[in-house]
């Protein structure tokens, strides 16, 4: 039987280890199933590849022991519940569930009890409902069992039928989506839960807690999220996050789902924190011109390769900017980022960094991030200040579309305040790209040298 030799990998292309390899020579470089390596060269024999580990060491490894790391297939419907299927109706489900089969299932929003679900099993040629209530924000069927989640409790119910007419054996799945766990294994995104040590909270949000950790020696930065819709929200970042590579881009390290339903984003740490912090704690006495225009042009690099690869940020600001122990500024937060041209719900967002256009008719563009770009210099330039000082937030709006702009701040060049200016210009196609920002600012940055 003759094997077909996939064409080598050009140098720099991640893998993640399928199996353990020992090693057989001096030449070789160990490593366990999991582990994330980059391919250095090709050898002559197409069966080796040279490569280095996380930590710089470098050896001849095996081809077939490992796997191709590639970005999450974009137009994918990743799915935490692919057997959710949402606002159906009875005869709906009744009918996806046909032919009959024992233990196959899905889960539906309730019609009669809204904020409910509806259970929908098929068992000896009929179709049972079971009504799913929220209570005390926990879910369950017979107020005896209680759950966190819909993943929780169809966890529950596919190992034991615990007063159902049976087990739950297999999901009928909606039309169109994929099992997130399945696409991030094929990807090569699955990380092991037992491989990760959570430590102390780092920060809060509305989702969950982010948290230090430890992956297999290396400090990370964790998201730990279990309510089932910021859950799917997030493996949407996720997915996005799997197609960016960057040295401005906070890096993902991979994904667990758990099938209690919980999931952990494993990122790399950055130990200074969000640029705005990191401002607003220095100061002046402490940050000079030549740190705030480097911070500068970080975000610029990174702004450029989303640029490149038409991807819209959408939320854009000091606050999404994180700082590493070296000082690098690298953009992160991508849950609103989406490939170019699609719109969005404008309810949640932040008026004073979104541009005009954006709030107005919902058009998100490269030149969108742009508007957002030159409020975040300005957030630089004020140390972290909050834009539009003493203007009343209803007034913001009305007052930028008659072509109001901030003013310059104290001690920011001349330079950099028409850099921001041309940011805010009201026409998006009048806005500069983000490849001929960060040529201004490569200008500002040589010419502010010479002085």
């Amino acid at each position: 039987m003759s094997v077909i030799q996939e064409a080598p990998w050009p140098p720099g292309t991640e893998c993640v280890a399928r199996y353990t390899f020992k090693g057989t020579s001096e030449q070789d470089l160990p490593f366990n199933r999991g582990d994330v390596l980059t391919i250095i060269v090709v050898t002559k024999d197409p069966n080796w590849y040279k490569a280095k580990n996380a930590a710089g060491r470098e050896g001849t490894i095996p081809a077939n022991y490992v796997q191709k790391r590639e970005g999450v297939r974009s137009g994918c419907k990743l799915s935490l519940m692919p057997w959710f299927h949402g606002k159906i109706t009875r005869d709906q489900a009744e009918r996806l569930l046909h032919p009959p089969e024992t233990g196959l299932f899905l889960v539906r929003e309730s019609t009669n009890f809204p904020g409910d679900y509806t259970l929908c099993v098929s068992c000896d040629g009929k179709v049972e409902h079971y009504r799913i209530i929220y209570k005390n924000g926990k879910l369950t069927i017979d107020e005896e069992g209680f759950f966190e989640n819909l993943m929780q409790l169809v966890e529950h119910y596919t190992k034991d039928e615990d007063g159902l007419c049976t087990r739950l054996i297999k999901p009928k799945v909606e039309e169109g989506a994929v099992a997130a766990q399945d696409e991030f294994s094929r990807s090569g995104w699955s990380l092991n839960r037992r491989d990760l040590a959570l430590q102390s909270a780092i920060g809060k949000g509305e989702f969950g807690d982010v948290m230090m950790g430890d992956y297999r020696g290396t400090k990370v930065a964790v998201k730990c999220i279990k309510n089932d819709a910021t859950a799917q929200a997030f493996i949407a970042e996720a997915s996005v996050m799997t197609q960016l590579r960057h040295e401005n881009l906070v890096q993902l390290l991979g994904v667990i789902v758990e099938e209690n339903g919980s999931l952990f984003i494993v990122t790399e740490f950055m130990a200074k924190g969000c640029l705005v912090d990191y401002l607003r704690s220095r100061g002046r006495t402490v940050l000079g011109g030549d740190a705030l225009l480097h911070f500068a042009l970080n975000v610029c690099e990174a702004m450029a390769y989303l640029e490149a690869n038409n991807f819209v940020h959408r939320d854009l600001a000091a606050r999404n900017v994180l700082v590493s122990d070296d000082n690098i500024a690298k953009v992160s937060d991508f849950g609103l980022t989406k490939e170019a041209s699609s719109t969005q719900d404008t309810a949640k967002l932040p008026i004073k960094w979104t541009a005009p256009e954006a709030l107005r008719e919902k058009k998100f563009s490269t030149k969108s991030d742009v508007w957002s770009f030159g409020i975040l210099l300005w957030e630089i330039y004020s140390f972290g200040r909050v834009p539009y000082p003493r203007i009343p937030l209803k007034d913001v709006v009305p007052r930028v579309e008659k072509g109001y702009k901030m003013d310059c701040p104290d001690g920011c060049p001349e330079m950099v305040y028409n850099v921001m200016k041309q940011c805010w210009n009201l026409d998006p196609d009048l806005r500069p790209t983000f490849k001929k920002l960060k040529e201004w600012l490569q200008h500002v940055i040589r010419e502010t040298g010479k002085n």
